[in-house]
């Protein structure tokens, strides 16, 4: 497909007004995306996990304005709270779209939504925020035309998604999401994320994830920033290389179960991720000493036990812990006993894999 297609041919119904409910999850990339080409199109492939407790809900209502608004009439809120700081990122969201959702300006949008976790803390929220907006956008034209088939709706919802917040386009799907095209293995596209298109072993469909709260504050740096400093970085291109590489790798180990070699490769990206902040310039450290302190834990935990937890990060302070189903009593045993202690007020969440965005109302 090409953005062409997400162009509405035709826009049969007539819809005056009406109220939606999405709720989309976040997502933890086990290969990275860290950096990018205009118009939101990866510097390289990747690959993640789609959670299931960590999601964004957002009621979108929408109301035909008498006419054709000069810009577009939207209020946003957050936990039933006016956010005005929200509406640049949105307006340029809009602006980004409207040749897909040519009637946006004939309505007024009123977004209402909440999270399930600390925003701005190395979650994700950015990704599963334009994911429950776009689906919700995606209502309005299917209202429009009722013809659309679900593939049609889910794909061009993840198009979308991506022009808001680049991983957010692999918030649709569950479990494993592909996002980016990858010459290697014939498969995937940059246009938006694709259910994960080659086998996988049945320990990765159930995998758990713990996010361990270091720091639920701001983070320092956004991501969109950080995506803008690869660009002349002196190590980007191997960094591009690297990440084909671990792509390439993990579809024999999604294939054969190989949790050793799993591990090696996500810590592997997590720690090449902050590298590349850390010789930025600017420069940037996103860890803190609590979230160093857990990946010793963490190493000296597997070294003892012969058990497979690994950590991977986002762009923040927070460790997500990634562990198989069956080992989840003896790891959370773990966390509560060794790990609670670098968390900030002992918080945690207790996530796992996913299946996808799912409307509520």
């Amino acid at each position: 497909m090409t953005e062409n297609d997400f162009v509405p041919k035709t826009l049969s119904s007539d819809v005056s007004d009406g109220l939606v409910t999405w709720k989309a999850p976040s997502n933890i990339a086990l290969v990275k995306y860290w950096g990018k080409l205009p118009d939101q199109i990866p510097a390289n492939a990747s690959v993640s996990f789609t959670l299931q407790v960590s999601a964004t809900t957002t009621t979108l209502t929408y109301r035909k304005l008498e006419k054709e608004s000069k810009d577009f009439s939207f209020d946003i809120f957050l936990d039933d709270k006016p956010k005005p700081d929200f509406a640049p990122k949105i307006q340029t969201f809009l602006s980004r779209i409207e040749k897909y959702l040519p009637f946006l300006k004939t309505y007024h949008l009123e977004i209402r939504t909440t999270n399930s976790f600390p925003h701005s803390s190395g979650i994700a929220s950015s990704a599963s925020g334009m994911a429950a907006l776009a689906l919700c956008l995606m209502e309005i034209e299917k209202a429009k035309n009722p013809e659309i088939t679900k593939l049609y709706f889910d794909r061009k919802a993840s198009f979308l998604a991506r022009l808001g917040s680049g991983s957010a386009c692999r918030s649709i799907d569950g479990e494993l999401v592909q996002w980016g095209k990858h010459k290697g293995l014939n498969s995937g596209t940059d246009l938006y994320g694709i259910p994960y298109p080659h086998k996988t072993h049945p320990v990765f469909t159930d995998y758990q994830d713990t996010i361990l709260l270091v720091h639920q504050g701001q983070k320092q740096v956004s991501s969109t920033v950080g995506h803008a400093l690869m660009e002349g970085h002196i190590y980007a291109d191997q960094r591009f290389r690297q990440a084909a590489h671990n792509l390439e790798r993990l579809k024999q180990i999604f294939e054969e179960g190989d949790l050793k070699s799993f591990i090696e490769v996500v810590e592997s990206e997590a720690l090449t991720l902050h590298a590349m902040m850390m010789t930025s310039i600017p420069y940037f450290v996103l860890m803190k000493p609590n979230t160093l302190r857990i990946i010793e834990h963490i190493w000296e935990f597997r070294k003892r036990t012969g058990l497979h937890p690994c950590f991977t990060l986002d762009a923040g302070a927070n460790v997500h812990l990634l562990y198989p189903n069956e080992e989840r009593k003896e790891i959370l045993a773990f966390i509560k006993d060794e790990l609670l202690d670098f968390c900030e007020e002992g918080k945690y969440i207790e996530d796992q894999i996913g299946q996808g965005a799912t409307k509520l109302a």
